[in-house]
């Protein structure tokens, strides 16, 4: 995982979204006190991204603490014609999630929060489904082990030593 990981001063004109916002109440003697968290994702649309939690009182401040976490946690993945090289599952908790390669104009299939993720990290093209928990901290940070997962089509040719046509065409 640490070989992914992409400085934040490398990172130039991010995109940002927020995932999810949660209102919390603490109740105290003097009444209810609001509090935010915020999850947002963050991408340069090519290949790199990252989220974020921030908690504040106020929501606009939570959203800027998350989008600076967020910044800290970039990491890169491999992209194919604005697709993925190969079909993965992900993991984190009890959320699942599976990502397939798709053809070009499929556009993305893919249901909440990883669409927020898939959309912000460059993929055009992809069809995903997320098959455990719907609880969207875990949704994001499985869909980051899946993308992590991903290897490169390049390397994966170099490494066997064969073309990278071959490495395609070898199961038909």
């Amino acid at each position: 995982m640490a070989a992914n990981k992409v400085k934040p001063t490398e990172a130039s004109e991010l995109k940002e979204k927020v995932v999810s916002l949660n209102r919390v109440a603490k109740v105290t003697k003097g009444g209810r006190t609001f509090s935010f968290s915020a999850l947002v994702v963050v991408g340069d649309g090519n290949g790199t991204v990252g989220y974020g939690l921030g908690k504040a009182r106020d929501v606009s401040e939570s959203i800027s603490k998350a989008v600076e976490d967020a910044k800290k946690n970039l990491v890169k993945f491999p992209l194919l014609k604005g697709t993925i090289p190969h079909a993965q599952k992900g993991k984190f908790g009890a959320g699942k999630v599976l990502i397939k390669p798709a053809a070009d104009g499929t556009g993305v299939i893919a249901g909440g929060s990883m669409r927020a993720v898939l959309e912000i990290a460059g993929v055009h093209n992809v069809l995903a489904k997320s098959q455990g928990s719907p609880n969207p901290h875990n949704v994001v940070k499985a869909t980051l082990d899946a993308l992590l997962k991903l290897r490169d089509p390049y390397a994966i040719a170099k490494e066997r030593g064969i073309k990278v046509e071959d490495l395609f065409h070898q199961n038909n």
